[in-house]
């Protein structure tokens, strides 16, 4: 099974591209849609869907697991987080992928075993999980933290959501 990670955001969306063969998880690929800050928000949110889309059809994802907004510390911040973020989910429903979504504290349990992780020893996990040689870059890695969640826990979400 392959699952497309995304941790949106209106200046940086990571995504990350993993697989599950039998009890292992492998790594695909990781990266980041970077967005100038200066650029108005309609465009940066166009620039996330067109590159979202091109993610689906080069790694053709059985599913996409997308990270729940949190609250940001202004409300500003949190409407650019949630445009962003449904976009994120738009552009998976576009591309006829299954989509779930996690809170941010399920993902650091399923990491870490720790719902309340810092970032840091989320990013350790990731790299010890999948074997890489560094530590990829934050939001990234967050989205890679996202894609190991639904692995990790897809089976019982459809039992009990």
């Amino acid at each position: 099974m392959r699952i497309l990670g995304i941790d949106p955001g209106s200046r940086i969306t990571g995504y990350g591209v993993v697989e599950k063969r039998g009890s292992s998880f492998l790594h695909v690929d990781n990266g980041c849609l970077v967005l100038r800050p200066a650029d108005p928000i309609p465009f940066r949110l166009e620039q996330i869907h067109s590159g979202l889309l091109a993610a689906f059809a080069r790694y053709r994802p059985d599913a996409a697991a997308v990270e729940e907004v949190f609250f940001a510390k202004n409300a500003a911040s949190s409407i650019k987080l949630g445009e962003a973020r449904g976009v994120a989910l738009l552009a998976a429903v576009q591309a006829r992928i299954p989509v779930f979504e996690y809170a941010t504290r399920e993902v650091k349990q399923a990491v870490t075993g720790y719902g309340q992780a810092t970032k840091e020893q989320v990013q350790k996990m990731v790299k010890r999980v999948l074997a890489l040689p560094e530590i990829a870059q934050e939001d990234a890695s967050d989205a890679l933290a996202v894609a190991i969640c639904h692995l990790q826990s897809y089976k019982l979400k459809a039992v009990v959501g």
